[in-house]
């Protein structure tokens, strides 16, 4: 198999299909508005479940970047009920963000309480101790920010949880929770770690993602 992305220009791709992947692209991601520019200037039929609940989900997202988890948990339960008894893992790492903001916040007395009334319970479970026992550490650094566990306290770590939060919530209305551009993505990657694999053998080039994408 040829691994020179030239190789396949001769394939044609359906435009329908592009304007599939793009719009459940958005969709995915709450782009409501581009959402709807993009339907009209296609002409594409717009589906029965394409902005179901998205401001609601992206409302939740929000909460969860801005440093709200509680009230990201209050909304998602409105929308999801039972989502949390099925995803503890996500209801354990929301709890853990008001935890952080309150460290942060230098409310120490407030995180203390907390943790042992809501946090503490989640360590009789095996699975939940190491992050546990990360969470409570925080409370050793007068900033958080510069202690080894910097990353429970960023922005980076909130939207990994808000893309959790974002993809169980999908999930749990039976609507795919990645967006048909990240599988395509990731099928690209596996094809190109097995080309490499026979393609070293050979001496021939390594395939990148890159050589796919450019321009």
């Amino acid at each position: 198999m040829e691994s020179d992305p030239r190789k396949y220009e001769h394939i044609v791709v359906k435009e329908t299909d592009t304007h599939n992947i793009v719009l459940a692209y958005l969709v995915h991601n709450c782009f409501k508005e581009t959402v709807e520019s993009f339907i009209a200037s296609t002409g594409m039929e717009q589906p029965a479940s394409c902005i179901k609940d998205m401001d609601r989900r992206k409302g939740i997202i929000n909460l969860v970047l801005d440093g709200y988890s509680l009230e990201a948990i209050e909304w998602t339960e409105q929308l999801a009920p039972d989502l949390f008894q099925k995803n503890k893992d996500l209801h354990f790492d929301l709890l853990g963000l008001h935890y952080v903001k309150l460290v942060c916040h230098r409310k120490t007395d407030e995180a203390v309480e907390f943790a042992q009334k809501v946090l503490t319970p989640f360590g009789m479970m095996e699975s939940f101790l190491e992050k546990l026992e990360d969470f409570m550490a925080l409370l050793a650094y007068e900033e958080p920010e510069k202690s080894p566990m910097f990353h429970l306290v960023g922005l980076d770590y909130r939207q990994q949880i808000a893309d959790n939060l974002n993809q169980a919530i999908l999930a749990h209305a039976s609507l795919p929770s990645r967006s048909s551009l990240e599988r395509l993505i990731q099928q690209t990657l596996v094809v190109g770690q097995v080309l490499n694999q026979e393609q070293s053998k050979d001496g021939h080039p390594l395939l990148s993602l890159k050589d796919f994408i450019k321009i």
